[in-house]
């Protein structure tokens, strides 16, 4: 297994350069799962170099759907001969996002089955949601030695779906589900992410008949097959992994360009940077951090940060963000309202010498500034990865981050971009 080897940068803002954020793997698996609702080649544009994209192209690849890869980040998919809605389960067991894989497999073949989707440390999360709305549309669902079977001979039909928690991913997959299904299908209370509305333009330019999406309120009139026509889908750019690089930016760059980007989808963690004191800015497409060599990390200003569903604060944003709030100028308070558990990597930060003291499952309380010191670190999930590569160019000394996979699971060729900016990062095998 590779290692990530950190040599501290001890909080001086020593980085520069320009970094260009890749597409979305948020948009990009929705994307693929999206190519089942296709009679015809599904091209996908601006796809990222990520673990998560070669596990769910070779689930669907076991379903029959074909892919090719046609450039860097160029991919085109057929779904012609998909021939079974049975997912593989030691890779769906992988990821969460195989379940996305459900609503198009069931709406288009008639039945699906696989088991409880995995992922990292905060992955094994209800499906309550999916079964439920399945279900309303007219399938049947069982379960059995951890598989759960869901059976639509006679297709899938139109219902009103009331979602009692937002849920970006049960949004997007009864939304996909409902493009093939008989009639009109109501999602209400629905999430309103960016990746939502952008897929759903596209379906729509392909003949899908989606309104609303961006809203809480999605309206989706049943139809055939769509019919892509040559035309590619161009996956959004990560917002998240452009939200990691501002945060990063902020405590260790002095000149530092965020490119290929949408400002807009990460609006309030630049707000909450720019009024702790981070000289941050946005310009068009891309995000600007200038002559912040000038001032100290201890200057920043105390924030509190409640994660929230879309336009609020990302949840997936909150790791890293804690690790920005161990080096402002007093105390910080951070509540997390959507995982359960997605606080705990924090304890691996206190052995560094963060001053976080748990309040609750929920509530966390940083004090800060505090000296961080290199360490030997195991990533539990993609985002508390990322924060902990943070957090070893922050403190003093080497550091050694081992589960890397998770962090190749959602960032592109990490290494590669962070050490063109001049932070010394290695991999090791």
């Amino acid at each position: 297994m590779s290692q990530l080897r950190v040599r501290g940068l001890a909080g001086k803002k020593a980085l520069t350069g320009t970094l260009r954020v890749s597409g979305a793997k948020n948009s990009a698996l929705k994307a693929l799962a999206a190519s089942i609702l296709f009679a015809d080649e599904l091209r996908l544009t601006n796809v990222p170099l990520i673990e998560d994209i070669e596990t769910l192209s070779t689930l669907l690849l076991g379903v029959g759907v074909t892919s090719q890869r046609t450039g860097d980040h160029e991919r085109t998919f057929s779904a012609q001969n998909v021939t079974s809605g049975a997912l593989d389960v030691p890779l769906s067991e992988k990821i969460r996002a195989s379940i996305v894989l459900t609503g198009p497999l069931l709406s288009r073949t008639g039945g699906v089955s696989f088991p409880h989707p995995g992922g990292d440390v905060i992955g094994a999360r209800p499906i309550d949601l999916f079964l439920a709305g399945f279900v309303a549309m007219g399938a049947t669902a069982t379960s059995m030695g951890g598989t759960y079977t869901l059976k639509a001979p006679q297709g899938l039909h139109g219902a009103d779906i009331f979602f009692r928690i937002v849920s970006v991913t049960a949004t997007e997959t009864l939304m996909m589900a409902a493009v093939l299904a008989k009639g009109k299908t109501i999602l209400r209370n629905a999430a309103m992410e960016p990746e939502i509305p952008h897929l759903a333009e596209f379906l729509n330019r392909s003949g899908a008949k989606i309104s609303g999406a961006g809203t809480p309120t999605i309206t989706i009139e049943g139809g055939p097959l769509l019919r892509a026509g040559g035309t590619s889908y161009d996956i959004l750019p990560d917002r998240i992994e452009a939200g990691s690089f501002a945060i990063l930016g902020s405590l260790l760059a002095d000149e530092l360009e965020i490119t290929n980007c949408v400002p807009e989808h990460f609006a309030i963690l630049t707000e909450m940077l720019r009024f702790s004191g981070a000289p941050i800015k946005a310009e068009g497409s891309s995000v600007r951090i200038s002559g912040n060599g000038k001032r100290s990390n201890n200057t920043f200003k105390p924030l509190t940060i409640s994660t929230h569903e879309y336009p609020g604060f990302a949840t997936d944003l909150q790791a890293p963000m804690t690790v920005f709030l161990t080096q402002v100028n007093g105390e910080s308070n951070v509540f997390e309202t959507i995982f359960e558990g997605r606080l705990n990597y924090t304890q691996d930060l206190v052995q560094m010498g963060a001053d976080i003291t748990m309040g609750n499952p929920h509530q966390i309380i940083v004090r800060g500034p505090s000296t961080l010191y290199g360490r030997e670190l195991f990533g539990p999930d993609i985002r508390a990865g990322l924060a902990y590569l943070i957090a070893a160019l922050v403190a003093e000394g080497d550091s050694v981050i081992n589960n890397v996979h998770y962090i190749d699971r959602g960032y592109e060729r990490i290494e590669e971009k962070l050490a063109a900016i001049g932070a010394p990062v290695k991999r090791m095998q």
